[in-house]
């Protein structure tokens, strides 16, 4: 692996410890710590190739990965899979993954980054919604027979369009599987719903509010209204809510693991060798 390579990948290792520890300690990812990985990230591109490889690729490479991690951290945000700090975490590694001189070898390490990344995130998200749902076991039954009771009609539906899938199946296998996953889809989400619910609302005293906190739903203040958005608490909405005794915040799971678990495994892929063929097979 070459000097050059092996200085990002460190690089932006230490980065992704520290938004780790960050985001486990105070939910929250710094944008400093995000910005200042890019700038890094990229000065060093710019500058190594201007006085050591004689061919600004390097560092276009890592513009072009910016740019379209950058595309893809918004498409997390707005889809509302990420909070902010991921969504700029995941744009600071557009300046890091790319390694290799051809775009097409460097998409193809981008497609499989984010593999790795939504598999690591499925198990890990599941993990983490598994141990607040045994720490919270009372809470989560009953409210998992809430969601049962307010989403009956559509576990209905899907049950019917599962059955007619297995029933298929008997002809066409594919359709047995594709019937077993909408059969138990549905009670997946109720699952995580109820997570959700039970275990990831909480009563927090005004004081201990910080910029980006999720309110749970929307709080009248005299002829004002702090509204629950995605972008979180702003720091005026937070001291409109001081007169408040007790506010609803909805905390999310912290994805700063995952990114960590992911880029592992990602740079010891790379370190043996691992051959990426997915643009190949169309002759690019």
């Amino acid at each position: 692996m070459a000097v050059e390579v092996i200085f990002l990948f460190v690089l932006a290792l230490i980065w992704i410890i520290f938004a780790t520890v960050e985001d486990i300690r105070t939910r929250e990812i710094a944008n400093w710590l995000n910005f200042s990985l890019v700038i890094f990230a990229l000065g060093f591109r710019f500058f190594y190739s201007l006085f050591e490889l004689g061919s600004m690729n390097f560092f276009y490479q890592g513009l072009i990965g910016y740019g379209i991690f950058f595309v893809l951290g918004n498409l997390f945000y707005y889809g509302k899979m990420f909070a902010g700090g991921d969504a700029k975490l995941m744009e600071s590694l557009g300046a890091i993954i790319p390694i290799y001189n051809n775009f097409y070898s460097n998409l193809e390490l981008f497609f499989y980054f984010i593999l790795l990344f939504l598999f690591v995130g499925a198990i890990y998200g599941f993990l983490v919604s598994a141990f607040y749902g045994i720490k919270n076991f009372s809470r989560l039954r009953k409210e998992f027979k809430v969601q049962l009771d307010k989403h009956r009609q559509n576990i209905i539906i899907a049950l019917v369009f599962a059955s007619l899938f297995l029933i298929i199946g008997f002809f066409y296998s594919m359709f047995f599987y594709l019937g077993l996953f909408v059969f138990i889809l549905p009670y997946f989400y109720l699952y995580v719903k109820s997570v959700d619910e039970a275990c990831m609302i909480k009563n927090v005293s005004p004081s201990k509010l910080t910029l980006g906190d999720w309110l749970y739903e929307d709080v009248k203040i005299g002829r004002k209204k702090v509204k629950a958005t995605w972008d979180g608490l702003t720091l005026e909405d937070i001291e409109l809510l001081k007169n408040k005794e007790k506010v609803l915040i909805r905390y999310g799971v912290q994805f700063a693991p995952v990114f960590l678990i992911s880029f592992i495994l990602l740079f010891v892929t790379v370190q043996f060798g691992f051959s990426f063929s997915f643009f190949s097979a169309f002759g690019f």
